[in-house]
This record gives C-alpha cells, structure tokens and sequence, in this order.
C-alpha cells in the first residue's frame, strides 16, 4: 500500500511593508514674533505730518506680516490700542505700515 501524501499550494510571498521609525514632533514656532514683525519706525517728513495731523505712526514691517499680526505686535510693543492697519509694499521690496 502506497500513501498518497497531499502537495500543498506554496505559500504566497508576503507583502514587504515599510518600516517607519517614528520623528519626534518638532514643536511649530512662529518665526514672526513680535520683534521681527516691526522692523523700525519711519522718521521721514511725511510720516512725521502724519503723526501730527492724523495720530498715525508708520513703521516699515516684515513683508510676510499680515495686518493681524502687525496689529497685534503694535499693541504688544507699544502698549495703546490701534483702530485699524492699512499697508503698502514698496518697490523696492519693503512694507510699509501705517498704525
């Protein structure tokens, strides 16, 4: 008597999967903190009537600076309330906010 032994299929080859190592979280900082917002205050002729006549300040601000973020480094820096922002950028590549 012979045994009949049965063949199994062979196995499939398995799927490689990545092995991911795991990053630490890097923490998110805003690179526009207030200091680097405001860059200085405009000192010239027309910025100085526009202190006068309209109680506005005029500074040159970070070209990334969104008016939130402007206002809100105004207030931080200069400790007074600010109605409104409007900005200008330049020609030659600077922004301009008047407080």
């Amino acid at each position: 008597m012979v045994l009949k032994v049965k063949k199994e299929a062979p196995a499939l080859p398995k799927a490689k999967t990545k092995v991911k190592a795991f990053k630490a979280k890097k923490t998110v900082r805003n690179k526009l903190d207030r200091y680097a917002v405001i860059k200085f205050p405009l000192t010239t002729e027309s910025a100085m009537k526009k202190i006068e006549d309209n109680n506005t300040l005029v500074f040159t601000v970070d070209v990334k600076a969104n008016k939130h973020q402007i206002k809100q480094a105004v207030k931080k820096l200069c400790d007074m309330d600010v109605a409104k922002v409007n900005t200008l950028i330049q020609p030659d590549g600077e922004r301009k906010a008047w407080v």
